[in-house]
């Protein structure tokens, strides 16, 4: 996870929170880098994903926002939703002489059923050699391609209604004009987008890339834009359709159990030694956590070269920092939880090169000139990061970090489970190809034993589940593998299936655990903290961590944080809300997932109805079940099937909006079947273990 943290400058103030649930009837979900996803009509999602865009000239590429593309700040007032950004070209284009920097600003509004405005301003830093800026729409083909689209008011005369059918093979624009707005028409969707002013419109594929999606380019800037050029626009966004009730069957094989799941874990790197205890102790008195995951403060416990600094610590010397991750193991080791110990800053001495400076110079002005002051331009997302290890200094680094660890046993008595340096593969703060991943493990691997540690290496702890190749030459090296703990990445942005099938089967040829070891979908949620309250993002990550255990079926998912930073509580100071210390939809999804019995399995159960995510357990031996439910759409009846033979009737636990897994009537089984009703946008556990005692 990234070090970059501002704590003075994120707020969250008391009213929002006191409105929390209020904001569940939102209809229009708006990302916090500004992408709209689309409007929700009771629960279902009625897709528009739109981005800010600009567009090089001859259309040879579209920049757009998204995730951790951009520096963004967000904010929610009442029904009004406001995202900054700060764009860039990407790394690629800048490495082929493309400069401009957009400063934007959306604001989006509930403003009935299925409607919203939205209000746009696009500011230029400097000159900029472009196609256009745009805002604009992808909507799905599958949805619209069988459709039509009518202009509204068009400034020349038009055809009434024009095709979306896909044309020529070489054909991939349908319109280009200038109107009030544009109505689309298709046999399960409709959506009007009307304009404060004339307008012009474009839509195109992208066949060219295999990407027959429609794409909807609503101009604010024709052609090359000026040095402190600005553009407003306001959109009305009206969005309707059939909404899809049609009863789910859920199909649960309790005989076919698959890898354990040990259990929920969590995140413990003390970042705010003021507010993170009142997390850690919530967290850690009113769930089962399972796995826990520590800093070394690697930098503060041997910060010079020719010190010894296990005979320091044994002398009473060592950092306080150091002293408090210390005491967060043995707090988490107390509780009976394997604990994983990660780095993150090395010590000057061990590395090569000085740390490097991200992102592009800010835009220079003329002396004098009366011009708006701009931020500087977001960081570099996609250049390297961090730095190697000194290869020269391997036998001091093996040492510092063994000491490390025979200090924790010796002192704290804890050994720890497994060691990594964080996220490697991308340089936070340790960079390593993959080669050298696979060397450092055979490195610190038999070292450790040298030293009477148990302690083990993860392999991966990468920066999300892409880089599976970061593995591969440690996965195939017997020498590494004898000294491999576990398997290890992290899930911030997002995986595909194929992803996720790779990772569980490197962990399956290794006959090792499969760790998520930091768990979320927003690394960058830190910048704009009111995004952590909104329903859709706790939606979000409950599915994502639902479909990560159905599939590549972890021993663990340990939540970035069970601290104040990225907190699933409210108040108590966190994000300058001062309010009481609270649970949020996102602490009781957590919660609801922790409630997975012990000893439990992964069973295959199959739930292939859109917007639907599921994951089932059993602890067979003692004839305990759950299977947890991810509903992104409307309420709608289920049946589920599979159910044991001795199983009677089932508790139903809901998280949603305005619910904090709540525990409803029970469900009666009868041969082997449960009938219930999946609200709408909910996670829904069904289970026959006993309530906790209270």
């Amino acid at each position: 996870m990234s070090n970059q943290h501002a704590w003075s400058t994120v707020i969250i103030g008391t009213a929002l929170l006191a409105g929390l649930a209020g904001t569940a009837s939102a209809q229009p979900e708006t990302m916090a880098w500004g992408n709209l996803t689309g409007i929700r009509l009771e629960g279902q999602l009625l897709e528009l994903n739109s981005s800010l865009c600009v567009v090089e000239p001859g259309w040879s590429d579209v920049s757009r926002t998204g995730r951790e593309k951009q520096q963004n700040t967000y904010a929610r007032n009442g029904k009004v939703e406001t995202v900054s950004i700060n764009m860039a070209p990407p790394r690629a284009l800048r490495e082929q002489g493309v400069k401009w920097q957009l400063v934007g600003k959306e604001t989006v509004e509930e403003t009935g059923t299925g409607s919203a405005s939205v209000g746009l301003e696009y500011t230029f830093a400097e000159d900029a050699n472009i196609e256009g800026a745009y805002y604009c729409f992808t909507l799905p083909a599958e949805r619209y391609s069988s459709g039509s689209v009518e202009l509204i008011e068009p400034v020349v005369p038009a055809p009434e209604r024009i095709s979306l059918a896909p044309g020529a093979n070489d054909q991939n624009e349908y319109l280009r004009a200038t109107a009030k707005g544009l109505r689309f028409v298709a046999p399960k969707r409709r959506l009007e987008i009307t304009f404060d002013a004339p307008t012009e419109i474009i839509i195109r594929d992208d066949r060219r890339k295999n990407d027959f999606s429609l794409q909807i380019y609503v101009t604010l800037i024709h052609g090359k834009a000026t040095a402190y050029q600005t553009a407003r626009k306001s959109l009305a966004i009206k969005a309707s359709g059939e909404i899809d009730r049609s009863p789910v069957t859920i199909a649960l094989n309790a005989d076919r159990p698959g890898q354990r799941f040990d259990g929920f874990g969590g995140n413990f790197r003390i970042q705010n030694p003021r507010l993170d205890p009142q997390v850690i102790k919530y967290s850690l008195d009113t769930m089962r956590v399972a796995w826990g995951r520590v800093e070394m403060p690697w930098a503060l416990w041997q910060p010079s070269e020719d010190m010894d600094p296990l005979a320091a610590a044994r002398a009473g010397k060592a950092n306080p920092r150091v002293l408090r991750a210390m005491e967060m193991a043995q707090a988490l080791a107390r509780k009976g939880m394997p604990v994983i110990v990660s780095a993150w800053f090395p010590p000057a001495w061990a590395i090569l090169g000085p740390r490097p400076v991200f992102g592009p110079p800010p835009a220079k002005t003329e002396a004098g000139a009366a011009q708006p002051k701009l931020p500087p331009p977001p960081p570099d997302e996609e250049g390297l990061r961090g730095n190697p290890l000194n290869p020269a200094k391997m036998d001091q680094i093996k040492e510092s970090i063994a000491s490390y660890l025979v200090f924790l046993k010796e002192r704290y008595g804890v050994e720890a489970a497994m060691f990594t340096f964080n996220e490697s593969d991308l340089g936070i703060d340790v960079r390593q190809t993959p080669r050298e991943h696979a060397d450092l493990i055979k490195t610190l691997g038999p070292h450790f034993a040298a030293r009477g540690l148990a302690t083990k290496l993860a392999l991966g702890d990468t920066s999300d589940a892409n880089p599976v190749d970061f593995i591969q030459p440690a996965l195939h090296d017997p020498e590494a593998a004898k000294y491999i703990g576990a398997v290890d990445f992290h899930s911030w942005r997002g995986c595909t299936d194929e992803n996720l099938i790779q990772w569980r089967d490197a962990a399956r040829a290794l006959n090792v655990p499969l760790i998520v070891a930091e768990g979320s979908t927003d690394a960058a949620a830190w910048r704009y903290p009111q995004i952590l309250l909104e329903p859709s993002f706790a939606l979000y990550e409950i599915n994502l961590y639902t479909r990560i255990l159905a599939i590549a079926q972890p021993a663990s998912i340990l939540q970035w944080q069970l601290t104040a930073d990225y907190s699933p509580l409210a108040g108590g100071g966190i994000f300058g809300d001062n309010g009481p210390l609270r649970p949020t939809q996102r602490y009781w999804n957590l919660k609801q997932l922790a409630s997975t019995p012990a000893r439990a399995f992964a069973l295959p159960v199959a739930c292939a109805t859109p917007g639907l995510t599921c994951a089932a357990f059993g602890d067979i031996a003692g004839g305990e079940y759950a299977v947890h439910i991810v509903n992104n759409g409307t309420d709608r009846p289920a049946t589920l099937t599979g159910v044991p033979a001795d199983v009677k009737d089932l508790r139903v636990l809901v998280t949603d909006a305005k619910r904090g897994m709540q525990e409803g009537k029970r469900v009666p089984v009868a041969n082997g079947q449960a009938h219930f009703t999946l609200d709408a946008m909910s996670y829904t556990t069904l289970t026959n273990a006993p309530a906790p005692a209270k």
